[in-house]
């Protein structure tokens, strides 16, 4: 079973709605055409965002769409690509194989320069920064608990949650991601807690690593290791071990409690290409232009199943054999197809047909590689 994040999605709409769809900085010459004059930057004078900026040696993508000619089949019925992009709710819709963006499709109101709430897509990267520390030793183990890294929970049931559990969610941490997180994100939004704060109040509802259990928590609680790991704010990590290496080219945001800690659990505001740039990277086997982001043996365990659910890894969602994807509210997708090499970016704020989502990301991965050559 394909699971989403289960946050009410009115909740969500007024939460994201200052956010979704702000243009980024100026578009690149090897961009697609460029959409509306942009508005200023909002997002750079709001509290509660930190920015991620462009690196200094972004990844060309050369635009080379020409039309799929896709078809699939859901409810009897044989659909195509703009079938599916004009009733599933789809804000933008990318696809790379390789370096060339093969399909870039944007709703009204919406462009190449436009930047997409992630959601949770956002447990990917930390799922990836977890990945990071730990092959640089600044982690010493997957099987050490919270509280080596975390000091203030060492009396709390947090602290006594290995890492691994956290990563396959299955910390024990008793919690409802239908009505939990909605008290959570506004307050950490609002900057009236703190993620460590609100780990110290949870408690152990059945034994680490008995059951899965999405908790956004976790992700959060993972965000904070990684900072105290290193000793630095986990939104620049995110720049100088993520952004800078794996290419991005737009200035993108991730969103923070207003006292400098990046939730780790969602809110990264990026370009779709960025967003494909990070799949890319993960594709690639973790490393861009000859550097490695992410040890290959990393990318290799994120989309094995983790033992306590078959659809999922190490924060990253695994969709059988055809490949695995970072998720978010309401549909949004990086998927990763590593047998046909292609990287698909779905965007939106919430899925309005979402039972047609993978047949049409599989039809469209089989379309590119069929029609590679």
């Amino acid at each position: 079973m394909r699971r989403r994040r289960m946050l009410s999605l009115a909740t969500a709409s007024v939460l994201s709605a200052a956010a979704l769809a702000v243009p980024s900085a100026p578009a690149r010459a090897d961009a697609a055409p460029p959409g509306p004059p942009a508005v200023p930057d909002i997002m750079s004078i709001l509290p509660g965002f930190d920015p991620l900026k462009p690196s200094g040696d972004p990844v060309r993508l050369v635009d080379a769409q020409r039309d799929l000619h896709v078809t699939y089949q859901s409810g009897g019925q044989t659909k195509t690509l703009n079938d599916y992009l004009s009733s599933s709710g789809t804000q933008g819709f990318l696809v790379l194989d390789g370096d060339k963006v093969v399909t870039e499709w944007y709703a009204p109101g919406y462009s190449k320069d436009s930047r997409f709430q992630s959601w949770s897509m956002a447990k990917s990267f930390t799922g990836d920064a977890v990945g990071i520390a730990l092959s640089e030793g600044k982690i010493h183990s997957l099987d050490d608990t919270v509280a080596r890294y975390i000091p203030e929970l060492v009396n709390a049931d947090y602290g006594k949650v290995t890492l691994y559990n956290l990563l396959r969610m299955s910390s024990g941490i008793d919690w409802n991601e239908t009505t939990d997180d909605i008290a959570m994100h506004p307050a950490f939004s609002l900057g009236l807690a703190t993620p460590v704060q609100w780990a110290a109040g949870r408690h152990t509802g059945w034994p680490q690593g008995s059951k899965f259990n999405y908790t956004s928590l976790n992700s959060a609680v993972l965000a904070q290791v990684v900072a105290n790991a290193y000793g630095i704010p986990f939104s620049k990590f995110l720049q100088d071990r993520i952004w800078e290496p794996t290419g991005m080219a737009d200035t993108d945001y991730v969103g923070t409690d207003s006292h400098g800690h990046a939730l780790g659990y969602c809110c990264i505001y990026s370009t779709d290409r960025d967003f494909a740039r990070f799949g890319k990277m993960m594709l690639d086997g973790g490393r861009v232009a000859g550097r490695t982001v992410v040890p290959a043996s990393w990318v290799d365990a994120v989309h094995k199943p983790s033992g306590v659910s078959p659809s999922y890894g190490l924060h990253w969602w695994i969709d059988g054999n055809d490949g695995y994807y970072a998720s978010g509210l309401g549909g949004q997708l990086i998927y990763v197809d590593p047998v046909r090499h292609v990287v698909i970016v779905r965007s939106t704020l919430f899925s309005v047909n979402d039972a047609d989502t993978f047949p049409a990301l599989h039809a469209v991965a089989k379309a590119v590689a069929d029609q590679r050559g």
